[in-house]
């Protein structure tokens, strides 16, 4: 499998989530440069950084599913519990001399993009309602749904007649 590039349908919207998402997939791309190295001390490190950055990316992405009351923030969750203790079994295997590097890479390679494409995009509208609601999104957000607010306060008040508005 190659380097993995950042394709524009990877991203939710959610600036923090894309941030974090692109820099799981600078730590897989830097697995994919040392998977064949001898130096098992520089992939040690690579891998260990990686489920560190990824575990804690999980839980700022499952706080944020909390807070906004995403429906099936408990299936994200269990989703996270299952890919988390795969890698933590192929860690274990490397730490006991196992050449795991490759097909950590693939198994990291395919799952981030499929994950992203499949569960995370799911909840992109809960959070982004939450934060708009909550001004915790961003200005462009908060903006539009101004814009979407007082259009339908136009529609609704341009097709009624003075005496509508004013007794209605």
């Amino acid at each position: 499998m190659a380097v993995l590039q950042w394709v524009e349908d990877l991203n939710t919207g959610i600036e923090e989530i894309d941030i974090q998402h692109r820099r799981i997939v600078d730590y897989i791309n830097r697995l994919h440069e040392l998977r064949e190295s001898p130096d098992r001390a520089a992939l040690s490190e690579v891998i260990a950084e990686t489920v560190d950055y990824t575990i804690s990316h999980f839980a700022y992405e499952e706080r944020m599913l909390e807070d906004s009351g995403y429906a099936f923030t408990d299936l994200h969750k269990r989703v996270h519990e299952l890919f988390t203790r795969r890698v933590g079994e192929m860690q274990t295997r490397f730490e006991a001399g196992e050449d795991v590097a490759q097909e950590l890479h693939t198994m990291l390679s395919r799952w981030l993009f499929s994950h992203i494409r499949n569960e995370d995009h799911c909840y992109v509208d809960a959070v982004k309602t939450y934060q708009r609601m909550t001004g915790k999104g961003s200005k462009q957000d908060i903006e539009h749904t101004k814009q979407q607010v007082m259009h339908k306060l136009e529609k609704k008040y341009k097709r009624k007649g003075f005496f509508a508005r004013l007794f209605g």
